[in-house]
């Protein structure tokens, strides 16, 4: 059996002294627990349609956008919200509630509403792998929890049972989520806690709605078979990237343990793998298992081995991948390979995460590296050439830099041994079984039955604290600062890096400290039958996964190794003495802490070093007196975060905003909120939700939380200036302390930095001595020293490297209480990483350059249909452009006053015909150089770059004139309308190579509209032979029509004549004509025809013979 604690024996009463010390190490830890009661925050995902409901818990899967809220947003019609927007939101809130000890969770809640509580949630986006796809960037957004009131019956008259609801956000590109819980600082005080909400992308909706994991299939019961005299493993993914952890080891069954909130909860599921064996004379096998002994977690993928086959699987993240569906089913791969084994890759580097397949049998000594990209697997073969065995056989291949000694050497008592050649040895073999590499602090462990730590590979050194006679297991790093290490009879060691001294912490006195206090608490998370799982790293603190039988009955908890406490305890068991005053003895302590207090003091404002963006957005007030939310009011807040965040992404455009600020076109709505406001105090407010402009806002000025940033950025040539103040003695509360001289405070204290790269960074350490305090003040400048990184894009390629505050002689000694218990002092680790930080950014800066543009060329004309995202230019100005570099965290936004280089890399006359341009044609259209008349613009400047094949600008730049010479794209171009030629150049912005004062490649691509082209020679005198041709005609048609109209009128009023007299002689005979077989009504309506007709033709015939004349001006009948 292996296990986490040791056998419960009787509390002896030497262990019980061992209670009795740790109390009195810690007395204001312990007492103050009568005053301040022990409350934790409690944390549940809960779908949109499930608010108010009680007991319910959800996974995260769903995860395409709410589309339903117009129904509520359409009734805020005087709000600050846009009737025409689309509001969208979130398909998962955050349920929010706490309890402390002795007392229900419903009634605490309660209490701590009425008392005016409110949970503080803050969502931290992880940032992506892949670069190349997704902006990196550091994202937060501050919520606020609102009260609701659960759905179930009551019979109270206001509430029984509540909660606080905030909508959980979704962001593109980010499936990793660490949710901060903390209180306004009202109420009751409740400590702050971090939950993982990750995105679990291997879950699949079932027709009935329910989930099912896609991996396989979901078991329900923990078989203590599974665990008890199992061995621990390490739990191996890429840190801080892995949403979904997997860990497997099950004895005789291909199953794993998953979870996707870090064994806060945890699923058993028996994968879907053929569970084949294929043994043959290269691969050889002695034995058949069903056990996964590898398992591996990225950011989308999931790795396992067993026996000799590897598979993996990549799961369903929209928000990665776009399209991706996931690969449906486990995957073989290296399927002719034999692999033993299985390696993590902690680190994941240029947009892509890493794992190492090491082979045996006829290929021992090669490497399979595999690439996960997007979700997609790649192998590669390393050596390419021959096998890392073949190649030290034959030499001069390899390069060896160090050989390990065939013997352990004799440290002679020493807490570590620089290993140079000259050393004694004792008769224990050194047997290595594996390497680690902490890409922060460059330090280099191999392990085996020892450990050997170096810096840069060659020169290295033996921790001589770890016993001999046992032999490491795996170790597990923070990656700030902290190393645990689990040997084969699962004893668990703890070093800081930057030390040689080890401590044990389990077995040892400190633990059994430990658990006799845990006893006196009666803990449930301890036992005298349990087994450690396995041990990881959370947020810099140690945590366990261990099985517990109690009761005949087996449970897996996650709990945390206090490795202070422990510490602690140690020190205070082995460093006790009696003394005696008068005629008693008491008990004293030795300190050997070098400081009674250390702080630190005049930290800057973290945001422009921790690249941290932070948004705010409070739930809107509702008017009800009670203070209650309702579940239109959730929906509201729920639109709003969202619309918030799409402001933010839509923010990134090249043109910048006359306002550096992504909510500035919503904060236009500013202006009415008195209006808003006086709704709100009368109970009008429509939908009785009150919105205030102030509660959603960017936040550009955090303060320093007295605590150094988690990372540190640093551009070209920039510094992080800080103090570190530190008091010597005790906390004495003697009103006249002993006052120590400058020498003796130098002697006492002193503060040390450790830089894992000083020919890249540099640190000055300055002190001042405060003798009538008994203090020294430390004043440290870390500072960028220019010579190790060239230029590159905003995030991107990074070099990753640390600083190491250290005191001397603090390791393991020096602690400071706090209400969270105590914490290690002395020793401060912070990554630091190099390059151009995220969020910065360069901007066309539409709004001087028109200014600008107006005033030197004294006209603007703009394009007849005017774009006011992109305005036009004219061709015959000369154009002067100007760019912004716009700090997205800080809010800072000033003129790019360093060198640029600008191409025309694309265009077209429509948008829709843009089309890219080829390395050749950039060239041709944008280099001096160019002698085949293709050059589209020109500049008076002279500077060009080194090898003189383009121009290099400046915001004091003598502009740009375009030309658009005849085999430039732009030339000739057709007009579509009877304006003058239209063309959308795509340009290209950057100062790589040519601006030495940043780390920065800015690099801007954005569109230019330009008007008012000429036309070619050719085409401009076709155009006018054309014009002129129709104009002559037109002329000509019109003049002869002028002298031929008479003349054709006249023939044709004659003629029109004519055919009158014909159809009237023709009418007068036809109405005269006897009929005499007609009656005699038939004869009296002749004779009176025969009377008209006669008459009138009798009349025509008189004017006819009056007036000849006059039939040009008579209108002729019509019949």
């Amino acid at each position: 059996m292996y296990p986490a604690g040791p056998a419960w024996p009787k509390l002896r009463v030497l262990r019980a002294m061992w209670a009795l010390l740790a109390v009195l190490l810690a007395p204001g830890r312990l007492w103050a627990k009568e005053d301040i009661q022990e409350c934790i925050w409690h944390v549940v995902l809960i779908k949109f349609e499930a608010v108010g409901e009680e007991g319910r818990s959800d996974r995260f899967f769903d995860l395409e956008p709410l589309e339903t809220l117009d129904s509520v947003f359409s009734l805020l019609v005087d709000a600050p919200t846009d009737q025409n927007e689309k509001y969208l939101g979130f398909p998962y809130y955050l349920k929010i509630n706490y309890s402390c000890g002795g007392e229900s969770s419903e009634a605490q809640v309660r209490k701590g509403h009425l008392t005016g509580l409110k949970p503080l949630v803050l969502v931290t986006f992880q940032s992506p792998v892949n670069f190349h796809r997704w902006k990196i960037e550091q994202l937060q957004i501050q919520m606020e929890g609102a009260p609701f009131r659960s759905k179930e019956r009551c019979n109270a008259e206001e509430v029984c049972a509540m909660s606080w609801y905030t909508p959980m956000p979704i962001k593109n590109g980010s499936v990793v989520m660490y949710v901060d819980v903390s209180s306004n600082g009202l109420g009751p005080f409740v400590q702050n806690k971090r939950f993982h909400v990750n995105i679990n992308g291997f879950l699949q909706k079932q027709q009935d709605n329910t989930l099912q994991f896609t991996v396989g299939n979901e078991i329900f019961s923990l078989i203590p078979r599974y665990f008890i005299n199992v061995p621990s493993r390490p739990l191996w993914h890429t840190v801080d990237q892995t949403p979904v952890l997997i860990l497997g080891g099950i004895p005789d069954e291909k199953s794993v343990l998953l979870t996707d909130t870090s064994f806060t909860d945890f699923f058993l599921v028996e994968l879907n793998i053929d569970s084949c064996w294929v043994g043959s004379f290269y691969c050889p096998q002695a034995s058949f298992t069903a056990t996964i002994y590898d398992a591996i977690a990225t950011e989308s993928t999931l790795f396992i081995r067993q026996n000799q086959l590897v598979y993996y699987f990549t799961g369903t993240y929209v928000t990665l991948h776009e399209s991706n569906q996931g690969s449906g089913s486990w995957v073989r791969v290296l399927a002719n390979e034999c692999i033993k084994k299985l390696c993590p890759v902690y680190a994941h580097s240029n947009g892509s995460e890493y794992v190492m397949a090491l082979t045996t049998g006829k290929r021992e000594g090669y490497v399979h590296f595999g690439t996960i990209t997007d979700g997609r697997v790649s192998f590669e073969l390393l050596p390419r050439q021959r096998s890392v065995c073949e190649g030290l056989q034959v030499g001069n291949h390899l390069a060896i830099l160090y050989t390990i000694p065939e013997f352990i050497p004799d440290a002679r008592g020493l807490e570590f041994l620089m290993l140079l050649g000259t050393e004694s040895h004792t008769t224990f073999l050194m047997v290595p079984k594996g390497m680690f590499y902490n890409q922060y602090s460059n330090l280099l462990y191999i392990w085996g039955n020892f450990l050997l730590q170096s810096y840069n590979y060659e020169n290295f050194i033996y921790l001589a604290d770890f016993p001999k006679e046992q032999s490491i297991k795996y170790l597990v790093n923070s990656f700030r600062g902290d190393m645990a290490i689990v040997t084969e009879t699962e004893e668990i060691w703890y070093l800081l890096e930057g030390s040689y001294r080890m401590y044990k912490l389990f077995p040892s006195r400190g633990w059994e400290v430990h658990i006799n206090l845990q006893v006196m608490h009666q803990s449930s998370v301890y036992t005298p039958n349990e087994t450690m799982v396995t041990l990881f790293y959370e947020d810099t603190k140690l945590y366990q996964l261990v099985y517990l039988m109690k009761n005949q009955q087996g449970q897996l908890v996650k709990r945390h190794v206090p490795v202070e406490q422990l510490l602690m305890y140690q020190q205070l068991s082995n460093h006790y003495f009696f003394e005696r005053q008068g005629s008693h003895l008491t008990l004293s302590f030795t300190n050997f802490c070098p400081f009674s207090v250390m702080r630190l003091r005049d930290l800057p404002n973290p945001q422009v070093y921790s690249r941290q963006e932070r948004y705010q957005a409070r739930p809107p007030r509702v008017v009800e007196p009670s203070g209650f939310h309702s579940e239109n009011s959730l929906a509201v807040y729920q639109g709003l975060v969202y619309y918030l965040l799409c402001l933010h992404s839509e923010y990134h455009k090249p043109y910048a905003d006359p306002v550096h600020d992504s909510t500035w076109r919503w904060s236009n709505k500013k202006q009415d909120q008195d209006y808003y406001f006086y709704l709100a105090s009368n109970s009008q407010s429509p939908g009785n939700v009150y919105i205030d402009m102030a509660s959603y806002e960017k936040i550009y000025d955090l303060k320093a939380d007295y605590e150094l940033p988690e990372r540190i950025f640093l551009d070209k040539g920039t510094s992080y200036v800080f103090s570190v103040f530190l008091r010597v003695g005790g906390q004495s509360l003697e009103f006249t302390p002993e006052l120590l001289t400058s020498e003796e405070l130098k002697s006492t204290v002193d503060l040390g930095v450790v830089l894992a790269d000083p020919g890249c960074i540099e640190a000055v350490v300055r002190q001042k001595f405060l003798i009538n305090r008994n203090s020294v003040l430390f004043r440290v400048t870390l500072s960028d020293k220019r010579s190790c990184f060239d230029q590159g894009l905003s995030g991107h390629h990074l070099l990753e490297t640390s600083m190491l505050l250290k005191v001397a002689g603090a390791v393991g000694h020096c602690f400071q209480n706090t209400h969270q218990g105590p914490r290690m002092q002395g020793n401060l680790m912070v990554p630091v990483l190099i390059g151009c930080p995220p969020g910065k950014r360069l901007a066309f800066d539409i709004t001087y350059t028109l200014q600008y543009n107006r005033l030197q060329n004294k006209h603007y004309f703009d394009c007849v249909r005017v774009d006011p995202e992109m305005p036009c230019f004219l061709f015959r100005d000369v154009f002067y452009p100007f760019f912004l570099i716009q700090d997205l965290v800080t809010g800072d936004s000033g003129s790019f006053q360093g060198s640029y280089v600008l191409k025309v890399v694309g265009g077209g006359p429509t948008l829709d015909t843009i089309r890219e341009y080829s390395e050749e044609e950039i060239y041709r259209f944008n280099s001096p150089l160019d002698k085949t008349h293709s050059l589209i613009w020109t500049t008076k400047n002279t500077t060009t770059t080194k090898d003189s094949a383009f121009n290099i600008m400046s915001h004091q730049s003598l502009g740009i004139e375009w030309l658009c010479l005849e085999n430039s794209p732009c030339y000739d171009t057709i007009p579509h309308t009877i304006f003058a030629p239209e063309f959308f150049f795509k340009v290209l912005v950057s100062n790589r190579g040519v601006d030495k004062s940043t780390y920065c490649d800015y690099q801007l691509v954005f569109l230019l509209h330009i008007h008012g082209l000429p036309l070619s020679a050719k085409r401009a005198f076709f155009i006018l032979m054309v014009s002129s041709s129709v104009f002559i005609g037109l002329v000509t048609l019109y003049i002869i029509f002028c002298l031929l109209l008479p003349v054709m009128v006249k023939a044709w009023n004659s003629l029109r004549w004519k055919i009158n007299n014909i159809i009237m002689s023709e009418s007068y005979y036809t109405y005269t004509s006897p009929s005499r077989n007609c009656s005699g009504t038939s004869e009296t309506r002749s004779t009176v025809s025969s009377r008209v007709g006669s008459s009138a033709s009798s009349k025509v015939a008189e004017a006819n013979q009056r007036a000849p004349e006059q039939t040009w001006k008579k209108k002729p009948l019509v019949t």
